[in-house]
């Protein structure tokens, strides 16, 4: 009987197992990471009615896909690289690569750059044909007429210019750059010429008309062209001699075609004695083109080609007393060789006006240019302080762009002042008092919008050694009248001249703990406009979910709920010309699609379907929690558990985290090989529940607040039952990576931690370089992340026991360290002072240097090495498979470049 029960168990078993292997699901491993395709770029045409996006993966081709408005995938385009919808909204332009296998087997032939293919342009009507132009060299698409213009290969020069249905071509030799204007099919193209017909020089081109128009003749240099917007006036610099340009380059205008005029040269009275225009000075128009701005400077300093370098000394001075640390004029020092001070010319007088100088060097235009009045500034004062203060103050004045006159408005200020749309105030939010500001450019009256005790402005969560920021502003309202600020949750309408009570306009925000925020669907709209309803986004801070919201912000009224839920929405973009969107909808477990909709939001489509790649593999979920940290603060946290999770069953667990996280509950976290993290989805589909801990720091204890939020989140899900808690493994980055390293140090629990580019002595950090931007580190730790609240010398109690460095000796736990000797961010001595601490005491310890890589690697190579050590790495001692060689034997000098490890 026994045999004839096993026959049927077999027998049923047997008709069983075909079906469970097709549904059999598997875990991710990192080369599936490196083929993920995720959406890099999309667009909705103008009219509404078509829509594309880009699927790429981290290593490979992308392609462009083409969906109409019922969601039907109408073709693709594979090898893509940029894409465009044209202005009628008839055609999609998209440019193609050679494919990457192609490239990288002529790379390894060493097949010379000249002999490469070339990209290729598709012009893709939407009633379905298309043409192909090879050999693209560039091309440039009118934004608002259905024209192109492009070169085609390597040596020819041959500029052609078409209409997108092919009815007109044009043709132009020996082009060396050009572009259409912003607003028309206006095009201006330099030329050399030919011996023949065509003469040297800068010409305009209304392509409806066919003939282009030479504006200015000459044989030499033309720099920085630009069109106002209409393409009505055209204005460059125009230098006779290639090698005299940086001290004799001239100013032109050209107006509607008609031949240009030089309007500026060296030695305008305008200019302070010495100045030039420069050469690298942009010029630009203002929104109505009645004035023209461009640059000037005083004459660039040449060297001395008579004397040999090698007899010239190569040293560098560093002062103590210098404004600017030497470290930061080194790293800005290219940028400051081309550095230029705005003057103006004034299209309808004639005159001409320097309106930046080195005194007051940064310049903010009001109106587009159109305001009487611009903002002037300058740091240059108290540039010294901000070493160590982490901001700077500044000088603030007005100047008139009728007639140059100045008038200070501030002194030794640190707040930042911008300009209102119209150019009427100068307006700002003053960290040092929490509130809000205005000031009348015309009779310089300062009207305080905001107090403490009336309207709490700044960042309630703010826990750095620091004054708050504020929660921002959403815009002005037209023609200056109103100033809508943010508070945590709400939108309120301000005047500016305080002749009327501030209002809530959204009511509702901080009773429901929902934030709303003004969402700009138009780039090119200047204020915002009461009388229309605006799109809002919420996000509820209990739920972490977000919402759109309709509002009419004429009066105060609850925003009306359009889509809302437990989700993450992002990515939203509207047709230019009717109200249908695109927009993203994502959670942890479900891809960010892109949906169609218009902005009712009532009928949605969806168009992209990446969530397929899931369906093959093992996928998680996400879980709020919460807990009481070690001095009495509730926190929250993310959970991230496996497929199938099983209460009853041991798990390893990753613990990953920076600051706060709990707000991104919902994100879906594209699998992808990091250059700095652990994936995820990576970690999950192998059986690792992964936990994700808000961290709130006290001012001076930095490493004691993470071990205070994090340790009883950890027993708290020990205390659960599902945690192995003999396999705990931590990774963190930058200020992860020491949070990390901090933590090996106060508590044995973790099996295995792996600490990327952390500081591990914040003594030594403290007076290091920021090589990435040339910033001494001070500020960092007196007033930003590193939190100490003060300095070695007031505070050495503090450096002392916030750095892992110095109770070594603690650490019971086997680390991995990955700090690159290009690091611009922290100190790479750093990380070789952690290794060699846990070298010299016998412990343990393994470190990565990608070699010319900065904060983390950003080849994909070495992001995918990165992770593949990374997860044997926790793999070992998480989950006790075999050691890999690079830990087990280590990888020497000479073995390096013929052997991974792995």
């Amino acid at each position: 009987m026994k045999h004839v029960k096993y026959l049927a168990f077999a027998l049923c078993m047997g008709g069983m197992l075909p079906a469970m292997a097709q549904t059999a699901k598997k875990s991710l491993t990192v080369d599936n990471l490196v083929t993920w395709q995720r959406i890099s770029g999309q667009a909705i045409s103008n009219n509404g009615k078509w829509i594309s996006c880009k699927m790429e993966p981290w290593e490979g081709d992308a392609t462009v896909f083409l969906y109409d408005a019922q969601g039907k995938e109408l073709t693709s385009f594979p090898q893509a690289d940029s894409f465009a919808f044209s202005n009628s909204s008839d055609y999609l332009v998209i440019t193609q690569k050679p494919e990457k296998a192609t490239l990288d087997s002529l790379k390894v032939l060493k097949t010379k750059k000249d002999k490469m293919p070339m990209n290729t342009l598709v012009i893709y009507s939407l009633s379905g044909k298309q043409e192909i132009i090879d050999s693209l060299k560039n091309f440039k698409l009118a934004r608002k007429a259905d024209w192109i213009a492009y070169q085609r290969g390597r040596k020819d020069s041959t500029l052609y210019v078409r209409s997108l249905d092919g009815s007109s071509v044009l043709q132009f030799p020996a082009v060396k750059n050009y572009e259409f204007a912003k607003e028309s099919a206006m095009l201006y193209y330099t030329s050399a010429g030919d011996k023949e017909v065509n003469k040297s020089g800068i010409f305009t081109l209304n392509p409806e008309k066919k003939t282009p128009t030479l504006v200015k003749e000459g044989k030499g240099v033309f720099k920085q062209i630009s069109w106002d917007e209409k393409g009505e006036y055209l204005a460059f610099l125009y230098g006779e001699k290639k090698d005299s340009c940086y001290k004799a380059m001239s100013l032109w205008l050209s107006e509607h075609e008609a031949p240009a005029k030089e309007i500026a040269t060296r030695g305008n009275s305008a200019f302070p004695a010495g100045w030039v225009i420069n050469e690298n000075g942009k010029l630009h128009f203002s929104q109505s083109a009645s004035r023209l701005f461009f640059g000037t400077s005083p004459e660039p300093r040449q060297k001395d080609t008579l004397q040999l370098a090698e007899n010239r000394p190569n040293v560098q001075v560093w002062s103590w007393d210098e404004p600017v640390q030497y470290t930061v004029q080194n790293y800005n020092k290219e940028k400051d060789l081309k550095k230029s001070y705005q003057a103006v010319y004034n299209i309808s007088t004639g005159t001409i006006f320097q309106l930046a100088n080195d005194e007051l060097p940064n310049i903010q235009l009001g109106n587009e240019g159109d305001a009487p009045l611009a903002l002037l500034s300058t740091t240059r004062p108290y540039s010294l302080s901000s070493m160590w203060e982490g901001r700077t103050r500044s000088d603030y004045y007005t100047v008139s762009l009728e007639n140059g006159e100045r008038k200070p408005l501030a002194t030794a200020d640190y707040s930042r002042y911008r300009l209102s749309p119209q150019g009427k105030y100068a307006y700002w939010y003053a960290e040092t008092d929490s509130c809000w500001y205005t000031l009348s450019l015309a009779d310089g009256k300062k009207v305080q919008l905001t107090t403490p005790r009336t309207f709490t402005a700044w960042d309630e969560d703010n826990d750095v050694p620091d004054y708050p920021g504020a929660h921002g502003a959403a815009g002005w309202t037209e023609n200056d009248g109103n100033l809508l600020i943010y508070d945590r949750y709400d939108i309120w309408k301000f005047d500016p001249a305080v002749a009327q009570e501030p209002v809530n306009l959204t009511v509702n925000g901080r009773k429901n703990r929902i934030s709303y925020r003004l969402v700009n669907l138009d780039r090119e709209e200047r204020f915002i406009d009461l009388s229309k309803p605006q799109l809002l986004k919420g996000f509820n801070e209990a739920t972490k979910g977000n919402g759109y919201y309709s509002a009419r912000l004429s009066a105060s009224s609850a925003p009306k709920e359009l889509l809302a839920g437990n989700y993450m929405l992002r990515n939203i973009s509207k047709a230019k010309n009717t109200d249908h969107v695109i927009y993203t909808m994502e959670t942890f477990q479900q891809y960010p699609d892109i949906h169609y909709s218009t902005l009712a939001f009532k009928k949605s489509v969806q168009l992209t379907h990446g969530v397929d790649q899931q369906k093959d593999f093992l996928w998680g979920t996400a879980e709020l929690v919460s807990w009481i940290s070690l001095d009495g603060r509730k926190l929250e946290g993310v959970v991230y558990k496996p497929a199938d999770f099983d209460p009853n069953k041991k798990y390893p667990m990753m613990v990953n985290f920076y600051e706060r996280n709990s707000e991104t509950l919902h994100n879906y976290r594209m699998p992808e090989p990091h250059r700095s993290t652990i994936d995820y989805h990576l970690y999950n589909s192998n059986e690792y529940i992964i936990f994700n801990p808000d961290i709130r720091y006290v001012d001076g204890y930095p490493g004691e607040s993470c071990y205070n939020c994090l340790m009883p989140g950890i027993a708290m899900l020990i205390g659960k039952g599902y945690i192995d808690e003999k396999a705990i493994g931590a990774q963190g980055h930058s200020w992860g990576g020491y949070q990390v390293a901090y933590l090996a140090t106060r508590t044995d629990l973790f099996a295995a931690i792996e600490s990327g580019a952390p500081v591990v002595n914040m003594f030594s950090a403290y007076g290091g370089i920021r090589w990435g931007s040339g910033l001494a580190r001070s500020f960092q730790y007196e007033h930003t992340q590193s939190r100490l609240a003060g300095t070695p010398w007031s505070t050495p109690l503090r450096y002392l026991e916030n750095s892992a460095l110095f109770t070594m000796d603690k650490v019971q736990t086997p680390i991995l360290i990955m700090h690159n000797d290009a690091d611009g961010h922290v100190p790479w001595y750093q990380g070789i002072e952690y290794f060699v601490a846990m070298k010299r005491l016998g412990k343990p310890c393994w470190m990565l240097n990608y070699t010319g890589e900065p904060h983390w690697p950003t080849k994909i190579a070495n992001k995918i090495d990165f992770q593949k050590r990374m997860f044997q790495f926790f793999n070992h001692y998480l989950k006790k498979e075999e050691m890999p060689k690079w830990m087990a034997e280590g990888v020497t000098a000479v073995e390096q470049p013929f052997e991974l490890g792995y």
